[in-house]
């Protein structure tokens, strides 16, 4: 057992869970969601008790087609007391535009989640910022958002590995955590954005991170391209991190990052703090029939296992499988009779 383990959240705490299918689950799709269909998904999971949503991304339609309807979105949004919306914003443009959706009186996004890249290139490539000016984009941003009343968040984009550079040092992760800390983020997300993250790095790097910057809030995003998208869920949670973005279905990819493949499924996760008994205020039977609705609008099945798979609890389990030893039963005694 690492130290981490040791300071994890007691049996009764609760994890938070940000559904980001509705931004970054479907912005690597290729067929276009309409309108009403995004706000059909995101009525559907306020239902299945999400709070914290992602529900748009105020990014050029050219280079993400798929986000094009963000105000239409954000304008549909019901005004559901304790729910916080969330608008990605890349750059001052975008929080401008996120604050906008709250004139006139609006509702609006609630907060403004800003990205920096932990990579040069993958920074110029997404958002045309090397490091450096990530960080200075990043300082206006959160000063911008936070005088305009939005809830200044930042994301650490590709923390755990480069698709173009590979490696990325923990020292450049915990620098930019310091300097968006010190620039007024509440909150700061590692994301395993290509999904190349193993439960041991995520520990450490959290470790390290918390050490850098105590009193934030930390917040971890991991994509499942190599399968260990939810072993790394448990680690964050395991080092005391206790918010945690997911994806209806496991859907999503950054359509900036070769091979990239989705984040992982909100289903799978609550399914995971369920039965380890952690609270999420998620109910799995109501996600898991949002699932299916929004596969039949896809026309296509989401990666998601347990929605495939379905709920297990032991006690219906045994009921099954009793059930199903008596039809085996009484069809043994009917073909020895006949």
């Amino acid at each position: 057992m690492t130290d981490a383990l040791h300071s994890a959240p007691g049996p009764h705490a609760r994890l938070t869970i940000v559904e980001v299918g509705a931004r970054d689950g479907l912005q690597n799709e290729r067929e276009i969601i309409e309108t009403d269909g995004k706000l059909g998904l995101l009525s559907r999971l306020l239902a299945a008790g999400v709070r914290r949503v992602e529900v748009a991304s105020f990014v050029n339609p050219a280079r993400v087609p798929q986000m094009a309807d963000g105000e239409a979105v954000i304008a549909g949004l019901p005004d559901v007391p304790g729910v916080s919306y969330i608008g990605l914003c890349l750059n001052k443009r975008g929080v401008v535009r996120a604050l906008a959706t709250r004139e006139g009186g609006r509702r609006g996004v609630d907060e403004a989640g800003c990205v920096v890249v932990a990579s040069d290139t993958f920074g110029q490539r997404n958002q045309g910022q090397t490091i450096a000016g990530g960080i200075a984009e990043n300082r206006a941003m959160l000063r911008l958002a936070s005088a305009g009343g939005l809830v200044p968040q930042v994301t650490i984009s590709a923390a755990f590995g480069c698709p173009f550079e590979g490696h990325v040092p923990p020292g450049t992760v915990v620098h930019l955590a310091a300097e968006m800390a010190a620039a007024g983020a509440v909150e700061i997300a590692l994301a395993d954005t290509i999904g190349v993250a193993v439960p041991r790095q995520v520990e450490d790097l959290f470790g390290l991170v918390r050490s850098a910057v105590p009193g934030v809030r930390l917040r971890a995003h991991f994509h499942n391209t190599r399968g260990t998208g939810i072993a790394n869920a448990w680690a964050a949670w395991a080092a005391g991190v206790t918010v945690l973005d997911s994806s209806l279905g496991g859907l999503g990819g950054c359509p900036f990052a070769p091979r990239a493949t989705g984040n992982i499924a909100t289903e799978e996760l609550v399914y995971l703090m369920d039965r380890s008994g952690v609270s999420t205020g998620l109910d799995l039977e109501a996600l898991i029939g949002v699932n299916h609705w929004f596969e039949r609008l896809l026309g296509r099945q989401m990666p998601s296992l347990v929605a495939r798979a379905g709920n297990y609890t032991a006690g219906r389990q045994s009921a099954q499988l009793e059930t199903a030893g008596r039809q085996s039963a009484q069809l043994e005694t009917g073909a020895r009779q006949a």
